[in-house]
């Protein structure tokens, strides 16, 4: 058994469902997110649902009002490869 490896989980996340699960975890409403970031509900809405691109600065603007970096949005399926880790 010395080579047994733990099972590692991985799902695949978009980048909208990344703003929807950040925001759900912090118990936020799209209208409570929409009024703390100034962008308008149907836009919040339009992310989450991946119709619409984040862009940067949205980003900047959500991964504040969230407390994440706005990586953590943008990327949120990143998986540095071990293999080329310094």
């Amino acid at each position: 058994m010395s080579s047994y490896r733990k099972a590692r989980k991985m799902v695949e996340v978009s980048v909208g469902e990344s703003v929807r699960i950040l925001r759900e975890l912090q118990g936020l409403s799209q209208n409570e997110l929409a009024r703390m970031t100034g962008i308008p509900q149907s836009t919040i809405s339009a992310i989450e649902r991946d119709r619409i691109r984040l862009g940067v600065e949205r980003a900047k603007v959500l991964a504040r009002a969230l407390r994440c970096h706005p990586a953590v949005l943008v990327f949120p399926g990143w998986e540095l490869d071990s293999d080329t880790a310094a």
